[in-house]
């Protein structure tokens, strides 16, 4: 059966009389057209089958394992501009959350997951990959440069791993908890940057603590109108929405049951305040409370561009590696984002403090926290842009008033 699909008997059998009542009152057609027989199909999805690109392709085909990357509400804030011997990453400004992100601490997180993905890449497909970081210091927007050599070809691991990758925001089973030589192993894929650290906070009484500090921090999200406000921009409940954005949340990922995803989907979509509700139960009851480990990645200052994008290359490799054997991750960036938005508005550092008191360095300031456990279930595919919406034609003329375009 194909990821995330679910037969209209099996539906049935599961959902007993309900379903049936649903079938005769044209449930059925309706559950179809909501994708509740097939998640993950459609447009929307179809980076996920074609990541590998086709021969011949050149730098597209790093760009098509770029955008499979991590990255904040699946906001997907990249753009790429290519030519035969270098592509040039720069952040779409659009898809910038600035309530829930203040700092665009998350943005250049998630554009570091893509810059990872695609030199991963380019060393598979034969590339030797040369990064400027930040090279045009007169556009904030542009990110990275990297000019690329003919090299033998060389697929690693993490590389196989990027069409299994996926954000598991369901239960984690508590009954297999993650040995202490993981957790090292994952801490040295800093690949010696000296300014990127991963603090591990694993023991009953740290994990209690950190997800209860996350509870908490997800109420104070609820309750400010502007970061919800900014959350909601990105939630996708109907499949028709979702195969024309092919972005943003979904039910499918919300990390629910069979049947549940499938009532969700045959409900109309909930209210601001239904949505809040279930967001806080599910983070309280399933996300922290199954999580094996927390971890917190760190750097030496937390507004400094290049180290966010060094960050979110860190945050890329430990969740493929982690893909790969087997472990799901999901990143719970609560904690950190009510921490800039305290300070952005000039508030008492609650949160602030108790993440530096979390990390226990004042050399190190947190950027990340994620997860980690072994999977109940498997995670579903989140919709993705293809490489066409991405790749603007290389004569597209900037538009608007100076770092606020991407060319």
């Amino acid at each position: 059966m194909k990821q995330g699909a679910i037969s209209r008997r099996a539906f049935l059998k599961t959902a007993g009389a309900g379903a049936l009542v649903l079938a005769l009152g044209g449930g059925l057609w309706r559950a179809a057209e909501q994708g509740v027989f097939g998640a993950g199909r459609g447009p929307a999805y179809e980076p996920w089958s074609r990541w590998q690109g086709e021969p011949g392709e050149g730098p597209l085909a790093l760009v098509r394992a770029a955008i499979l990357a991590a990255n904040p509400a699946n906001a997907q804030p990249w753009l790429f501009r290519l030519s035969e011997a270098r592509i040039d990453l720069f952040a779409d400004p659009a898809r910038h959350l600035p309530a829930l992100d203040p700092e665009q601490r998350n943005l250049h997180i998630g554009l570091g997951c893509a810059l990872e993905n695609l030199l991963l890449a380019g060393a598979a497909h034969g590339y030797a990959c040369r990064v400027t970081l930040l090279p045009t210091p007169t556009d904030p927007n542009h990110v990275a440069t990297i000019d690329l050599a003919p090299a033998p070809a060389a697929a690693s691991d993490l590389y196989r791993a990027i069409p299994d990758r996926h954000t598991h925001r369901g239960p984690y089973n508590t009954a297999q908890p993650v040995p202490g030589k993981v957790l090292q192993t994952l801490q040295v894929l800093a690949d010696g940057d000296p300014l990127v650290s991963l603090f591990w906070l694993n023991s009953e009484a740290e994990r209690r603590r950190v997800g209860e500090l996350i509870v908490a921090a997800t109420e104070a999200i609820i309750a400010d109108a502007g970061q919800i406000a900014d959350l909601s921009r990105w939630l996708r409940f109907s499949e028709d929405e979702v195969q024309r954005q092919c972005d943003g949340l979904t039910l499918d990922t919300a990390g629910l049951s069979p049947l549940a995803l499938a009532a969700a989907k045959m409900l109309p979509p909930p209210s601001p305040e239904e949505f809040s509700r279930a967001w806080l139960r599910h983070t309280r009851e399933v996300q922290v409370r199954t999580a094996a480990a927390f971890g917190i990645i760190t750097v030496r200052d937390r507004r400094d561009r290049a180290q966010q994008l060094g960050a979110g290359r860190y945050l890329q490799r430990i969740h493929l590696w982690a893909t790969g054997h087997g472990l799901a991750l999901q990143v719970l960036q609560q904690l950190p984002d009510r921490a800039a938005r305290e300070e952005s508005l000039g508030l008492a550092p609650r949160f602030g403090a108790a993440l530096q008191e979390l990390v226990g360095d004042p050399a190190w300031q947190a950027v990340t926290v994620f997860r980690l456990g072994h999977p109940a279930a498997p995670a579903l595919r989140s919709p993705r842009r293809g490489v066409e919406a991405v790749t603007p034609p290389a004569d597209l003329e900037p538009a608007g008033e100076p770092g606020n375009h991407p060319y």
